[in-house]
């Protein structure tokens, strides 16, 4: 069962994969809803997947409180927005292509993950505390699927995921690597 924003999500969804959906219908979401995914998320599992916008965080959060079992796909900013110009932002505007890769990526959360990238490793790759941190931490999210967060975020995110070192410093040289070929043209 997905956990999607909206009823345009749901029909994006529908021409990706078959899968049930259930709408939050915005970031308020009611008490009835919530419930609703809890008991789904007992029967049958859920999969947080909204838009990688701030409203679509904010829903994730709400729901992973509320079900500390459920997984988690993220659809990479530049699949969610039709035109690379600005616009709207959502699961509605990304391509079935787009959803299925994001959908072959899940996570889960776990609590009892130990911390495998540090704080110094963070630093070093250039993900936060320096310029062009925002810029990398968002090609690290693209690169891991993990969508974006902030500085203060990333850290919890890479642990509560469990990214591997190596996962992570590959991301890194794949970053690093892109970065060199823009460099050069």
């Amino acid at each position: 069962m997905l956990v999607v924003e909206g009823k345009d999500d749901t029909k994006a969804i529908n021409r990706a994969v078959n899968a049930d959906t259930i709408e939050t219908r915005g970031s308020a979401i009611d008490e009835d809803t919530l419930a609703l995914i809890e008991k789904l998320a007992d029967q049958r599992g859920v999969i947080i997947f909204t838009d990688p916008d701030f409203s679509g965080e904010k829903i994730r959060k709400i729901v992973a409180e509320a079900v500390p079992n459920a997984k988690h796909a993220f659809l990479p900013k530049k699949e969610g927005r039709p035109d690379k110009a600005g616009g709207s932002l959502g699961v509605e505007h990304a391509t079935p292509d787009a959803i299925r890769a994001a959908l072959n990526h899940v996570y889960t959360e776990t609590d009892a993950a130990p911390e495998l990238i540090t704080h110094a490793d963070l630093m070093a790759a250039g993900l936060i505390g320096g310029a062009g941190a925002k810029r990398r931490r968002e090609q690290l999210g693209e690169l891991l699927q993990i969508g974006y967060v902030n500085g203060k975020q990333l850290e919890k995110r890479l642990r509560m995921f469990g990214i591997q070192p190596a996962t992570f410093a590959q991301a890194i040289r794949q970053m690093n690597a892109t970065s060199k070929e823009e460099f050069h043209e």
